[in-house]
């Protein structure tokens, strides 16, 4: 089957990869997000799945709008288009390209977390499972019939990272799989129960903030699922913030957001979170014990 592939993300990778792996298909076109600034410098940096097909020597297509390239790719004479995680709008007029149309794979139980970052809200609200599916790309995003779905549970110290590695390599098994089921006429599509949507939207910065009047739980499942993007942070009583990776909760109480020992235990609104791996400005992450050494951090201490 000769397929067109868009993706930018990480998680699109192993899809990728699956699919150059199988002799049945064969990759016609790849296309990608244009190079954005990255970094303090904000030097031009590929997307993830770009930088991995350059160093495949395959050629990938970036452009802005993905309408402006129409008559190249149908030239290209795809029979399918697969999306994973490509992070635009797809028209009408490139789906149609394909006599099999586009399938697109989303990092959830749609029609359960439509929209982006779902993995990082399936850990922040506490879900102990999630999965994959593979849907066909529809006008309203992540509205598709699903045509296959698998299930995968999140553990306790699952972080959006570990999952995201879990679920990359989960969703290229089920892709393969779709593809097969596509090429051998045995799929049967299935409409999401619109009654069952949960949209979610975009991550920011501000996400991270952590309010100490939650319970512990629920800043704890906040922290596991900001990690790496953006990241749970708070700030010391000398303004500066304080970013947070890893916490254990502890059966004590006290005022929000007040230290309950030189050790960073510190209370919220139910029990309280003892601070395991933090990174203060301009330092790598580090373990509490070892910031605490040269910054010593006195009981009764208000974090905001």
């Amino acid at each position: 089957m000769r397929i067109i592939f868009m993706g930018s993300a990480e998680i699109a990778i192993p899809s990728l990869q699956s699919i150059l792996q199988n002799p049945a298909d064969q990759i016609v076109g790849i296309i990608s997000q244009p190079d954005r600034p990255a970094g303090r410098k904000r030097t031009l940096t590929p997307s993830p799945l770009k930088a991995y097909a350059q160093k495949q020597n395959l050629t990938v297509f970036t452009p802005e709008k993905i309408n402006e390239i129409t008559e190249q790719l149908s030239t290209l004479k795809p029979d399918l288009i697969v999306v994973v995680a490509y992070g635009q709008y797809i028209p009408s007029c490139i789906i149609n390209l394909a006599p099999h149309k586009a399938i697109n794979l989303h990092p959830s139980l749609l029609p359960k977390y439509r929209g982006a970052a779902p993995i990082q809200w399936a850990i922040a609200n506490g879900d102990t499972q999630t999965g994959v599916s593979i849907i066909y790309v529809d006008k309203k995003m992540d509205a598709g019939d699903i045509l296959n779905q698998t299930t995968h549970p999140i553990h306790p110290n699952d972080t959006s990272a570990t999952l995201h590695k879990t679920l990359a390599q989960l969703g290229a098994t089920l892709l393969q799989k779709t593809i097969n089921d596509i090429r051998n006429n045995t799929l049967t599509p299935l409409p999401q129960n619109e009654n069952e949507v949960v949209e979610i939207t975009k991550l920011t910065k501000q996400d991270g903030k952590i309010d100490w009047t939650q319970p512990a739980n629920t800043i704890r499942n906040r922290v596991r699922a900001f990690d790496p993007w953006p990241g749970s942070f708070c700030t010391l009583p000398d303004g500066s913030p304080l970013k947070i990776w890893e916490v254990e909760i502890v059966d004590s109480s006290g005022t929000p957001g007040k230290t309950l020992d030189e050790n960073l235990l510190i209370a919220t609104g139910n029990q309280a979170l003892r601070l395991l791996q933090i990174q203060p400005p301009g330092k790598k992450r580090m373990s509490t014990t070892n910031y605490l050494r040269g910054h010593p951090i006195p009981t009764n201490t208000s974090l905001s």
